[in-house]
């Protein structure tokens, strides 16, 4: 097949399809790792090389003309066949090297104890785990994506586990679980704890990070203590706080007061007896774990496959 003389430089083609997906020159500026002033001069050479407006320039908003609308589908379809093509050829090359990002709880708790499985599944896929408190939103996007937003390295592809309530518009997003939190502690503490206003006699220890994920409103003991029916000011407890989850529920472990644990995280300590819940309620929390991925490469193999497989795991019965 010959493709015709007139095809449009490539990447105002390129440049075309971000501006209309985020309808915005200014989210796509970020995406391409150019000015806006280059995307909105790109988009006008590629109507005067079509003869055709391809977007109306409102106030504070752009839309797409019914010449852009017609275009978009085909240029999208194109896109992604071209990007198929490129990952089919590098399948057949080096191993695939994936950078994830997650929160220290969220990774030393759950994703770390799986990832043999990953392993054995895909040989040829090298994942680099990077944990901290950068993958906790707080009360904005997190700044792991902010990383992430900049960088363009096609050797290593970067993704980010996030924990929060965002809903990341302009990025592949998967969400992974939504946390339910109950109270944790030694077995010889809940053994002396018969029923939630019992924990009036005890060091309640707090998670900061919780605060933070939820947005203004935070989510901690408060709202469990409400939803177990406890009444009474939180002030009046003996209170210990920790930076996050990881600190709390060792703090938790170690006989020092009890800690709010997302049960599907510390469902292996309480499994072997390392921590018990006095308590059969689980409040779930206003936010969830996702993967957030770049648009750009979420169809590349590697990543397709660990986000498959994190699917997975998060919805297999434990």
């Amino acid at each position: 097949m010959t493709l015709p003389a007139r095809l449009p430089p490539l990447h105002l083609l390129r440049t075309f399809e971000a501006a209309a997906r985020h309808l915005s020159f200014t989210k796509a500026a970020q995406e391409l790792h150019v000015t806006p002033a280059a995307v909105s001069q790109q988009i006008k050479a590629l109507e005067e090389a079509l003869g055709a407006p391809l977007f109306q320039r409102l106030t504070r908003a752009l839309r797409l003309t019914d010449a852009g609308a017609a275009l978009l589908p085909g240029v999208t379809d194109a896109f992604g066949t071209l990007a198929a093509a490129v990952e089919r050829v590098r399948a057949t090359g080096a191993t695939a090297t994936l950078d994830l990002a997650a929160p220290p709880s969220f990774a030393s708790h759950w994703l770390v104890p799986r990832l043999d499985d990953f392993c054995r599944r895909h040989p040829g896929i090298e994942l680099r785990l990077s944990s901290g408190l950068d993958a906790v939103e707080h009360g904005g996007e997190a700044s792991a994506l902010e990383r992430l937003r900049a960088r363009s390295d096609d050797a290593v592809h970067h993704l980010a586990i996030v924990f929060g309530a965002g809903s990341h518009p302009g990025w592949r997003v998967d969400t992974l679980f939504m946390p339910h939190y109950l109270p944790v502690c030694t077995p010889a503490l809940a053994q002396a704890l018969h029923e939630p206003a019992d924990l009036a006699g005890c060091t309640l220890i707090h998670d900061e990070t919780l605060a933070g994920a939820g947005g203004p409103l935070g989510f901690g003991w408060p709202q469990w203590l409400q939803a177990a029916g406890v009444r009474g000011p939180d002030g009046t407890r003996r209170q210990r706080r920790f930076a996050n989850a990881v600190l709390a529920i060792g703090a938790a472990q170690a006989g020092q007061g009890v800690a709010l644990g997302a049960r599907e995280l510390v469902a292996p300590q309480l499994a072997a007896g390392a921590l018990a819940a006095p308590f059969p309620l689980a409040v779930a929390a206003p936010f969830s774990y996702a993967l957030v991925t770049p648009q750009r490469i979420a169809a590349r193999p590697a990543v397709a496959a660990l986000r498959e497989w994190l699917v997975e795991q998060a919805a297999a019965p434990r």
